[in-house]
C-alpha cells in the first residue's frame, strides 16, 4: 500500500481537533502546523478526509517544495513537474496562491508564472493547451510561498470543504460550517449527543450550528451532498474505492437518523429563520429540528432535561450596534441564570470584551479564528435559578405595566439574582409618586429615573405606544470607576428595570450617553426605521427608540409645548432649530393661523411633516429658503441654517412678523451645512436680537437652553422685558436633581 503526504488545512486554532479527526481517520505520522496538519495517508484514508472529516478546510497533496528566489525560478521548478502524469489537457484547472515571499510579492503574478508553466509543459509535450477557469475548475493547483521557499500541491478537495452542499449557492454565513463543527466538537457535543442531551441556539441565525450539531449525532458525513470533488480530474483516482466509501456513508446517514435527540433553535429575525428552514431541508434534517422566532432574551429550554447551549452572538461595528450589544450581554447572563439550570453554555464570540457584562464565570476558553478574527470560544455551566419558574409571556409584546406605574403580575421576568435591590426599590418609589402625578394630569411619556442614586448612573424615559417601552441612557462612568464594576451596576439596572416594570427586554432601549462632540447627539446610531406614537397634550407624535441618540421627543420640553398649544390660538408661530417639530405640532392643534419651522436637517424636518400630517396639519416642505415677503403655505417647514436665516430676515425690510416665537438651539454645533460654529453662550444674545426685530408688538419670543453654567447677558434687559419661567417649565419628573434646563419668557418693552 503507498502512502501519501497530505497537507490538511483548517481555520486557525482548529489544528488540535483535526489532528485527532485524521488520527482517527487512519491518518499516520500526524503532526500540528499554523493553519493545518501534515499527515500520512493511504488513498483510501485521503478519500475519508474529504468525505467524513468536519473540520478541514482543504485536503492537499503536496507535489514538490523549492527554493523560489524569484518569478523565473518558481516558473522554471513548476514546468518541471509531470503536469502530463497528474491530469488531462482537457480538464480546467485554476492556480490558488497563499502566503508571501520577499521576491514575488504580488500573489496574483505568482498564480500567473505558475499557470504559463503548467500550460507551456503541455504544450512542449505536444498536448493542447489546458484551459484555466477560476470559477468552477476540474482541478485546484495549490501555491504556498513561505519566504524563498515554495510547494505546490494538487487540492483533492476542490471547493473548499466547508461548503457541505446545504447551503444555496452564493448564500454565505457569519460562520463556516466547519468552523461550527469545531465548536461543537469543542463543547463535547458528541459525547452529549449519545446521552441524549438536547442542544439548543437561542440566536441560530442560518443554522449553521443546528445543521452541523445534527450531522454530528445523526452520523452523517459532512461531504456526503458534495457533488464535486477535486480528487475527480486527478489520474491517480479510484473511482471504485470511492463509490465504496460514498455507500457505506448513505448507510450511516440512514441508520442515525433514529439516534437524534432535541436540537431546536431561535431567532428574532423572520426572514434568517425561512434562510435556516431552507437549509435544513436541504441538508435532510426536516423535522429533526425546531425552530422558532423568539428574542434570546426571552427564549425558554427546548426540553426539561438540560443540555447544551451553543450559540455565536452577533457583533457589529456601528455605535447603536454597539449598545444594541452591551443590552444583550448585560441581559443574557441575567436570563441564563434564571431559565437554564443545570445547563452547559458555550458561547462564541468575536467580543470578549463584551463577554465580561453576561456576569458569568467561564471555566474553558479557546481561541479560534473566524477568518482573520481572532474569537473566544468559552465555556460556562449555569448554576442559576430553576430552569421551571414561572415563563415570560408568549406574547412578548403585552406589557403588564403602563406609564402611568401600575403594574402587573410580572409575566416577562422572574425576579433577578441579588443585586441592585436598591435601584429596584427606587424604581418602584418613583413609579408610586409620579405614576400618581402623571395619571392625574394625564401623561403617558415621562422620565422614571434620573441617576437618583450615585452607583446607578442612567436616566430612564417611559413612553406609552400603547405598548410600554424604557428608553434607558447610561451615563458614561468616569475613569475613577472600575470598568468592571460600572459593567456589573449596568447589568442589575437592566435586570432590576425588565423585572420592576414588567416588559420584555425587546421594549428596553439602552443608550451610552457621553459627552457629544458638536451634533454627535443627532447622529445615526442605527437604521431600523422603525417609529412608534405617542400621545401628549392630545398630539401625536412619532418617536424611534433606537435610530439616534435621542428619541424625537425631549420629555423635559412637555410644559413649554403644552404652553405654545395654549397660547398659539389665532397666532403666527415661529419655531427655530426645530428638531421634530414636536413644539409646532402643539402649536398647529392650538389654533395657530400660520406656523414656519426650520431646521439644517432634512431627516429631522421630514419627521416634522410626517408629525405635522399625524395631526390632520398639511405641511409644505422648503428645500431651500423662500425669499423674503414670499407667500408660503399656512404650515411651512424650511430646510435652511437659521442663524444666516435669522441674520438675513432681521435686516430685511419687507421681514416678517411672529406672535410666539420659540428659539431652543442646540448648545454647541459645527454641522458642515452651516457657516461657522454655534456656541450659544457666545451667539445667544445676538439670536435673541434677531428674533426680536421679528417678534411683533404684543408677542412673546421663549428662549431656552439646557447648557449648564449658563448666563443671560444682562445686557439684553434693556431691549426686553425679561421673566426667568424656569420653574413653571420643569414638571414633577425633571425637578430632580437639579436640571440643566433653563427657560425665559421676553416681550418687547412697553
Amino acid at each position: 500500500m503507498s502512502w501519501l503526504s497530505l497537507f490538511v488545512t483548517c481555520p486557525r486554532g482548529v489544528e488540535p481537533l483535526l489532528a485527532q479527526e485524521l488520527a482517527a481517520l487512519g491518518a499516520s505520522a500526524v503532526h500540528d502546523r499554523t493553519g493545518g496538519v501534515a499527515a500520512q495517508a493511504s488513498l483510501e484514508c485521503a478519500y475519508r478526509i474529504c468525505l467524513w472529516s468536519r473540520t478541514a478546510s482543504r485536503v492537499l497533496l503536496p507535489l514538490r517544495t523549492f527554493a523560489a528566489l524569484d518569478a523565473e525560478a518558481l516558473y522554471a521548478a513548476a514546468r518541471e513537474l509531470p503536469w502530463s502524469e497528474l491530469f488531462d489537457p482537457a480538464t480546467s484547472f485554476a492556480v490558488e496562491v497563499a502566503g508571501r515571499s520577499p521576491a514575488i510579492r504580488h500573489t496574483h503574478y505568482a498564480g500567473l508564472k505558475v499557470k504559463d508553466a503548467i500550460v507551456d509543459h503541455f504544450r512542449a509535450r505536444g498536448y493542447p493547451r489546458p484551459n484555466v477557469d477560476t470559477v468552477a475548475p476540474g482541478l485546484r493547483i495549490h501555491l504556498h510561498l513561505d519566504r524563498e521557499q515554495a510547494t505546490l500541491s494538487l487540492d483533492l478537495s476542490g471547493d473548499s470543504l466547508h461548503r457541505r452542499g446545504y447551503r444555496h449557492d452564493g448564500a454565505e454565513a457569519p460562520l463556516k460550517e466547519n468552523l461550527a463543527a469545531a465548536i461543537l466538537l469543542w463543547a463535547g457535543w458528541p459525547q452529549r449527543a449519545a446521552r441524549g442531551e438536547p442542544l439548543f441556539d437561542p440566536m441560530c441565525g442560518s443554522g449553521t450550528l443546528l445543521i452541523e450539531a445534527a450531522w454530528i449525532a445523526a452520523d452523517v458525513a459532512p461531504g456526503l451532498l458534495r457533488r464535486r470533488w477535486g480528487f475527480e480530474a486527478w489520474r491517480g483516482h479510484q473511482p471504485a474505492l470511492w463509490q465504496h466509501l460514498y455507500a457505506q456513508a448513505q448507510t450511516r446517514r440512514r441508520e442515525g437518523r433514529h439516534r437524534l435527540p432535541t436540537i431546536a433553535g431561535s431567532d428574532h429575525d423572520a426572514r434568517t429563520l425561512a434562510a435556516a428552514r431552507s437549509s435544513i431541508e436541504r441538508a435532510g434534517l426536516s423535522g429533526a429540528i425546531t425552530l422558532r422566532q423568539d428574542d434570546a432574551l426571552t427564549a425558554l429550554p427546548p426540553a426539561e432535561r438540560p443540555g447544551l447551549i451553543v450559540t455565536n452572538p452577533p457583533y457589529g461595528e456601528r455605535l447603536g450596534a454597539e449598545t444594541e450589544l452591551i443590552k444583550l450581554y448585560s441581559l443574557l447572563g441575567v436570563h441564563l441564570k434564571q431559565r437554564f439550570g443545570g445547563w452547559r453554555v458555550v458561547l462564541f464570540t468575536a467580543r470578549a470584551d463584551l463577554a465580561l457584562r453576561l456576569g458569568l464565570r467561564a471555566d474553558a476558553r479557546h481561541t479560534l479564528y473566524n477568518g482573520a478574527i481572532a474569537c473566544k470560544l468559552l465555556g460556562f455551566n449555569i448554576r442559576g435559578a430553576d430552569a421551571n419558574a414561572p415563563a415570560p409571556s408568549e406574547s412578548g409584546t403585552a406589557p403588564a405595566s403602563d406609564a402611568s406605574g401600575r403594574t402587573g403580575p410580572g409575566v416577562h421576568s422572574s425576579a433577578p439574582d441579588p443585586g441592585g435591590e436598591d435601584f429596584a426599590n427606587r424604581l418602584r418609589k418613583n413609579l408610586r409618586h409620579l405614576g400618581k402625578w402623571a395619571r392625574r394630569n394625564g401623561i403617558t411619556n415621562y422620565r422614571l429615573y434620573d441617576a437618583d442614586l450615585p452607583d446607578y448612573a442612567l436616566a430612564i424615559d417611559l413612553y406609552a405606544t400603547p405598548e410600554l417601552h424604557a428608553h434607558v441612557q447610561e451615563y458614561a462612568a468616569p475613569k475613577t470607576i472600575e470598568p468592571a464594576r460600572a459593567q456589573a451596576r449596568l447589568r442589575e439596572a437592566l435586570a432590576q428595570i425588565q423585572h420592576v416594570l414588567d416588559i420584555p427586554p425587546a421594549q428596553i432601549h439602552y443608550k451610552l450617553r457621553r459627552p457629544q462632540k458638536a451634533d454627535g447627539q443627532y447622529t445615526r446610531q442605527a437604521a431600523t426605521g422603525i417609529f412608534h406614537e405617542v400621545t401628549e397634550h392630545g398630539c401625536r407624535l412619532s418617536v424611534n427608540f433606537d435610530d439616534y441618540l435621542d428619541t424625537g421627543l425631549f420629555l423635559d420640553h412637555r410644559p413649554m409645548r403644552l404652553r405654545l398649544q395654549q397660547e398659539a390660538a389665532g397666532k403666527r408661530v415661529l419655531n427655530l432649530f426645530c428638531y421634530t417639530g414636536a413644539a409646532t405640532v402643539h402649536a398647529a392643534c392650538g389654533g395657530a393661523q400660520q406656523t414656519l419651522s426650520l431646521d439644517l436637517s432634512n431627516t429631522y424636518l421630514e419627521w416634522a411633516r410626517r408629525n405635522l400630517e399625524r395631526n390632520g396639519v398639511r405641511a409644505t416642505l422648503y428645500p431651500y429658503p423662500p425669499a423674503p415677503g414670499e407667500r408660503l403655505a399656512p404650515h411651512a417647514l424650511i430646510r435652511c441654517d437659521c442663524r444666516q436665516w435669522l441674520a438675513d430676515m432681521a435686516q430685511h425690510p419687507a421681514r416678517s412678523r411672529f406672535d410666539l416665537i420659540f428659539l431652543d438651539p442646540p448648545t454647541f454645533s459645527t454641522s458642515k451645512k452651516m457657516t461657522g460654529t454655534l456656541d450659544i453662550q457666545r451667539d445667544h444674545a445676538t439670536l435673541i436680537r434677531q428674533c426680536l426685530a421679528l417678534l411683533a408688538a404684543g408677542g412673546t419670543l421663549y428662549f431656552s437652553t439646557n447648557r449648564r453654567g449658563f448666563k443671560l447677558d444682562a445686557a439684553l434687559q434693556t431691549i426686553a422685558e425679561i421673566d426667568d419661567i424656569t420653574a413653571q417649565t420643569l414638571d414633577a419628573d425633571f425637578q430632580r436633581p437639579p436640571p440643566a434646563h433653563r427657560c425665559w419668557r421676553l416681550r418687547h418693552r412697553s
